[in-house]
């Protein structure tokens, strides 16, 4: 599995983790049924956002059926996105085309076993097979998959004309518009069609930000190899790349709320959250600190005391006057949101209001979906 958008049961809601999962084991299996074991190897953690926009925008739940045990769960049973569904489907598809010139990369690098040409040879084979298997499983929703594939190609002719000085976006513009794309076909499949502009602006961001986390991720290893690398290329420093992961961030947080959807709580926790999570993570892994404190939506600036002080209580976007931090503490008493924080994360020694992410951004998106007692739910 690869991908940035990776939650964590500990910082999630319980209900909210278990229809990111639904949708993680359907996509999987989706891929097995569709195109045999071997094709499971292109489950992607990025791909099920498709399957998660596609919903969040119809007008009813998709379908979900039983799942048997699995390793990967600890064992345990699950439901999950049927095999069925247009929108495991559809993501199934992307993951596959992706899958498939994330290979061609890996064989292009000769990186790790693959500099045998044997090696290469068989993964080169399975990366054109997965694209084949990629196209079917797209006509079959009506989404073309020659946008992801004309991407995968362009890539390589980019990069070469990359040199110091030149914009790092230049690298990123393939990615964005595979993205852009498969996003907004999740519209067409939903019936609205009114969501598909501000879809492929969410897509374009995220795929900045998956692409410039993957270079910063392989910035240190690539230099050591001396293997081409889009931040080196352009001599674009770490620092310059957090920037432009953290507009691009804002950016997309911004075309999210726009969108007409009929429950935006997963969407939020994955596009909002964890990318965000994604970019803190990556950076400070990375030994770029933070010196820019997150941006806020509209209507989550706390009160209580003066705008900006990260001990402020934020009032109720709904109106309601009852503060959603009190003392400085959360007054959740079982919520698994986020009190628990990774060293790397800039509220690890916080408060547990500043720690809890329901506090800190809720607009009651939460309400029906999420299993704590914070007083929005």
């Amino acid at each position: 599995m690869f991908g940035i958008v990776r939650p964590c049961r500990h910082r999630m809601c319980g209900k909210l983790h278990a229809a990111w999962l639904g949708h993680l084991c359907g996509l999987c299996l989706t891929l097995r049924d569709e195109h045999g074991q071997r094709a499971r190897l292109a489950t992607n953690y990025d791909g099920l956002l498709i399957s998660v926009l596609l919903e969040a925008q119809r007008p009813a739940l998709a379908s979900y059926r039983p799942a048997a045990p699995c390793a990967l769960r600890g064992f345990q049973r699950a439901s999950v996105l049927s095999s069925a569904d247009p929108g495991a489907r559809l993501a199934a598809a992307v993951s596959l085309v992706l899958a498939a010139g994330k290979t061609r990369d890996h064989v292009a690098d000769r990186d790790g076993a693959l500099r045998v040409p044997a090696l290469a040879g068989v993964a080169g084979r399975l990366a054109d097979g997965w694209a084949e298997a990629g196209a079917r499983t797209g006509n079959g929703v009506g989404f073309d998959t020659a946008v992801l594939l004309d991407a995968v190609d362009r890539q390589g002719a980019v990069e070469s004309t990359l040199v110091p000085g030149a914009s790092v976006l230049l690298a990123t513009e393939p990615t964005e518009t595979a993205v852009a794309a498969a996003f907004a076909h999740t519209a067409i499949l939903a019936g609205r069609p009114g969501n598909a502009a501000g879809l492929a602006e969410v897509g374009r961001y995220f795929g900045r930000i998956a692409h410039l986390l993957d270079a910063v991720e392989d910035h240190a290893d690539d230099a050591a190899r001396g293997a081409f690398n889009p931040l080196r290329a352009t001599g674009t420093d770490l620092a310059e790349a957090r920037r432009l992961c953290e507009d691009a961030h804002h950016g997309l947080r911004l075309a999210l709320a726009d969108l007409e959807l009929r429950d935006r709580a997963l969407v939020r926790a994955l596009l909002d959250r964890e990318v965000g999570d994604a970019i803190e993570r990556t950076f400070a892994l990375a030994g770029v600190p933070d010196d820019h404190p997150a941006v806020p939506l509209a209507g989550h600036r706390r009160s209580g005391q003066p705008a900006g002080h990260p001990g402020a209580a934020e009032p109720r976007p709904d109106g309601c006057g009852a503060p959603l931090v009190i003392g400085g503490a959360c007054v959740l008493t079982t919520c698994t949101c986020g009190l628990w924080q990774p060293r790397w994360s800039r509220y690890h020694r916080r408060s547990r209001g500043d720690r809890c992410w329901c506090t800190r951004h809720c607009d009651c998106d939460c309400c029906n979906c999420c299993d704590c007692d914070c007083d929005c739910c």
